[in-house]
């Protein structure tokens, strides 16, 4: 079956569902787009697998590699493979050995995991022809050109969102020592608002 590579476009809040969030991925090759609605503690854990924000403890998601690692499990990548009434459904291919594994997943903890990994994001070319757009009818949640909205490049108003007070001070303390100022700003105006 032909599969699509995908890359991690935006993360956004759902305004259709209370709580909820929309995790955009993109084609690489193409202007489709595949939106998925996540709940808020799976985009919080994509948030912070991207922005490779080191916890005192670790998370599920953390934890679920860790295991894996400490019995030579390699998770090779992840692939989206069904769309079935509204929802999808993942798999991580992963290797112990000689043996090829096919684990199912949501999608969305597939994709935390992927990202702390650094292992390609596939869907298959099926489920993008049923679910997936194409990036003009998706001018509405265009975000403005002076506003950073994707957090692939970096923080952002929409991944600081997603994170607790404690994983913003630590993120603040970590761009003062790294002298990214910038990123540091945004961090301090986000932990201001809560205040």
């Amino acid at each position: 079956m032909n599969k699509v590579s995908l890359e991690i476009i935006g993360l956004t809040y759902s305004e259709s569902s209370t709580g909820a969030y929309v995790l955009i991925l993109g084609d690489k090759n193409s202007q489709r787009r595949l939106p998925i609605v996540i709940g808020s503690a799976e985009a919080e854990s994509i948030a912070v697998g991207i922005e490779k924000h080191k916890n005192g403890r670790p998370h599920t998601h953390d934890l679920f590699i860790r295991f894996a690692h400490e019995f030579g499990i390699e998770i090779m990548e992840v692939v989206i493979n069904r769309f079935r009434d509204g929802v999808y459904y993942a798999m991580l291919v992963c290797k112990q050995g000689d043996d090829l594994t096919m684990v199912d997943a949501r999608p969305s903890d597939a994709i935390a995991i992927a990202v702390r990994k650094g292992c390609e994001i596939y869907a298959y070319e099926s489920v993008m022809e049923e679910a997936g757009i194409i990036m003009e009818d998706m001018d509405k949640e265009k975000p403005d050109e002076n506003e950073e909205s994707t957090i692939n490049k970096g923080v952002t108003k929409t991944s600081l969102d997603l994170l607790d007070l404690e994983t913003l001070e630590d993120l603040l303390q970590e761009a003062i020592d790294n002298e990214d100022y910038q990123k540091a700003a945004q961090i301090r105006d986000e932990i201001n608002r809560r205040k």
